[in-house]
């Protein structure tokens, strides 16, 4: 079993920046890949991006590519993402998910990732 657990969120100004935590505890060993998302009300959930946690691989969805970065430490076995020039669509719930193995799913998708954190409500306000 693995448990993820998301914090950091909160409200900010547009142009702000916030920086939300994804720690995992349990068999973390199984963890190949760490990806984030995000969701608003009555719109499907949207991958913002993911990380090999072998080699700190990254990819980014075009939305937010330049402005978010993904980082993941080892050793307190937690990923970050790093929220920069925030603007009011950014609001929405971030989760972060593990991917244990590579099923055939895109790692764009939900149907990758085999656990998920709870989310953390993200609010830009312009």
């Amino acid at each position: 079993q693995v448990q993820l657990v998301e914090s950091g969120g909160g409200s900010v100004q547009a142009g702000g920046s916030l920086r939300l935590s994804c720690a995992a505890s349990g068999d973390t060993s199984r963890i190949l890949y760490m990806g984030w998302f995000r969701q608003t009300p009555g719109k499907e959930r949207e991958w913002i991006g993911n990380i090999r946690t072998s080699d700190g691989t990254t990819y980014y969805a075009t939305s937010v590519e330049g402005r978010f970065t993904i980082s993941y430490d080892d050793v307190k076995v937690t990923s970050y993402l790093q929220m920069n020039s925030l603007k009011p669509e950014d609001t929405a719930m971030y989760s972060c998910a593990a991917a244990f193995a590579l099923y055939g799913f895109p790692l764009s998708t939900e149907g990758a990732y085999n656990t998920w954190g709870q989310g953390t409500q993200v609010t830009v306000s312009s």
